[in-house]
């Protein structure tokens, strides 16, 4: 049996663990959030912007509470099932995410020297983070496609955590990341979009 502290404290305890307990201790699932919201907050506002990450944190963790009772608990990490409700809720953002990579689009084509610091400073950013043919290649992307290369390109995890995150097969995954890295090779002249730094 676990000590009363070592609840407190979760740091003997799995993900899966934690979310278990946490049927009977709903305030066990704060471990889970300490653990991962930073890192689904990331994932959000390199999608959307911060101030709408903060909200989908929020769903991401109100989504996952309400269905913890529905988590395989033979994944001790639950950040993949976390990413998968994260792409879940970034698709009910799409308008929000499309406005960003046109504005990504529109600030990196601009010539520098804007008119103000504010501008000067996004245009830096957004050139350095995402160039203006690569922001272009994003745009043309599916959905499903874009929601596959991001998680690949901005998180650590495997194929087939990502499949577990999307719900699809780990052949899928290879199958249709191959595809997608060939559309933007031909868009980016030959480049891997993985191995650009702004992907990174």
């Amino acid at each position: 049996m676990v000590s009363a502290q070592a609840l407190l404290d979760g740091s003997t305890l799995d993900d899966s663990t934690v979310i278990t307990r946490s049927r009977d201790q709903p305030e066990l699932f704060a471990l889970l959030f300490d653990r991962h919201a930073d890192e689904i907050f990331r994932y959000a506002a390199r999608r959307l912007g911060p101030e709408p990450a903060e909200d989908v944190v929020a769903e991401v963790f109100l989504a996952a509470f309400r269905g913890r009772d529905r988590y395989d608990p033979s994944h001790p990490d639950a950040r993949p099932w976390l990413y998968g409700i994260a792409t879940n809720v970034v698709a009910h953002h799409r308008g929000a995410e499309r406005r960003r990579v046109r504005a990504l689009v529109k600030v990196a084509g601009q010539r520098p020297g804007a008119d103000t610091f504010d501008d000067r400073s996004v245009d830096r950013v957004a050139a350095g983070q995402l160039g203006p043919r690569l922001a272009r290649a994003l745009a043309a992307l599916s959905s499903k496609e874009r929601d596959l290369l991001l998680l690949v390109a901005w998180t650590d995890l495997t194929y087939e955590d990502v499949a577990r995150a999307l719900a699809i097969p780990v052949g899928t995954v290879r199958s249709r990341l191959h595809r997608v890295r060939a559309k933007l090779r031909r868009v980016l002249g030959g480049t891997d979009p993985l191995s650009m730094e702004s992907m990174a």
